[in-house]
């Protein structure tokens, strides 16, 4: 369809020059997905004119890795009947300039069933900037989360190192203290009550610390810290926990931390919400990604229901994924467990 084949061609005018007046880029094509429509600001975005591209097919406005996957979705639409949606599903898309280069877009697509056949159309709008500031964000909040990480640790070490040691020191005099003044009930007694107060609180403050930050974290690795926490839930819950872990894995920071602490979440959430009988956790690497998987029998959830407050602790699963551009899938329904799967690209970091 081109303007010129309109009845009215003032008409077609007033349509050529409101198409070319909108900010967001409108591209049509036909059911063979050719191009048939082309506005200004699609010629601006992608570099090329409406003259070298009409009637090609739509692929050369798509990076290659994409192509297949972008034809089949467009002819399922077409399936549907729906007459509009967005595309991508909340996920960003990428275009291709003329110069070979990409860029992400923010697209809908609609149909309409023209004389000369089935239309597609879309619109389309350049994100770079907003991409940019979503990444430059990322990243600040990735450094802020390393920052708040190291002064854990570093609370957590004085609290083992010293305040620990200080009270078990004290433990010590008090001991010696009892065992020098048999004579004195009342003061045997009194010890007695000191010592227990002082063995609750060497409990608590290795408690803080370890909760703060594990120190077998830092000092033996991801797998040793992964295998601590599995065993501290099941000794603090009384539910059985399996562990299935690449013995050999070694990461870098921030994402030995970031694994350690999905595993962490999602034992507290299972603890905290699922009644369940027996979690299952898996940790391997799958290439350039790692996947990890809690999963419970517990109660369950309705995924599609409108947000609780106990689904806070999965926000925060997919927040601390987002912060190392990974993704989290939550699988879940009444009376049949949850499964929480991420997957984390770590490419470069140690093997």
């Amino acid at each position: 369809m081109t303007f010129s084949s309109l009845p009215d061609k003032s008409a077609a005018a007033r349509l050529a020059g409101l198409l070319d007046s909108a900010m967001d880029g409108i591209i049509s094509v036909d059911d063979e997905q050719r191009i048939v429509l082309f506005n200004r600001a699609a010629q601006k975005m992608f570099g090329w004119t409406t003259q070298e591209v009409h009637g090609q097919p739509l692929d050369m406005l798509i990076p290659q890795r994409y192509r297949g996957g972008h034809s089949q979705q467009v002819r399922r639409f077409g399936a549907t009947g729906t007459t509009s949606r967005r595309m991508g599903d909340n996920t960003v898309l990428y275009a291709l300039r003329k110069d070979g280069g990409e860029f992400p877009i923010d697209a809908s697509i609609s149909q309409l069933n023209a004389p000369e056949g089935k239309l597609y159309t879309v619109i389309l709008r350049d994100v770079t900037e907003r991409v940019r500031a979503r990444q430059e964000l990322a990243s600040f909040a990735a450094e802020s989360t390393g920052v708040r990480e190291q002064e854990k640790s570093r609370i957590a070490r004085e609290l083992h190192d010293e305040l620990a040691q200080s009270l078990t020191a004290l433990k010590m005099d008090t001991i010696w203290l009892r065992d020098n003044s048999a004579g004195d009930p009342q003061a045997q007694t009194k010890l007695a009550q000191m010592l227990a107060l002082l063995d609750g609180a060497v409990a608590s403050v290795r408690r803080i610390a370890a909760d703060l930050r594990p120190l077998v974290l830092d000092d033996l690795g991801l797998v040793a810290a992964i295998e601590w926490v599995v065993q501290n839930f099941t000794q603090r819950t009384g539910v059985p926990c399996d562990l299935d872990i690449d013995e050999s894995l070694e990461l870098d920071e921030p994402f030995a931390t970031g694994v350690f602490r999905m595993v962490q979440e999602s034992l507290a959430n299972v603890g905290k919400h699922a009644s369940a009988r027996s979690v299952q956790v898996s940790v391997h690497r799958r290439g350039d990604n790692v996947v990890l998987c809690v999963q419970d029998d517990g109660v369950g959830f309705r995924t599609g229901e409108p947000r609780k407050p106990q689904s806070l602790g999965l926000v925060g699963l997919r927040e601390r994924a987002l912060l190392m551009r990974g993704e989290v899938s939550v699988q879940s329904s009444p009376g049949a467990g949850t499964r929480v799967e991420a997957r984390i690209p770590i490419e470069g970091t140690a093997e």
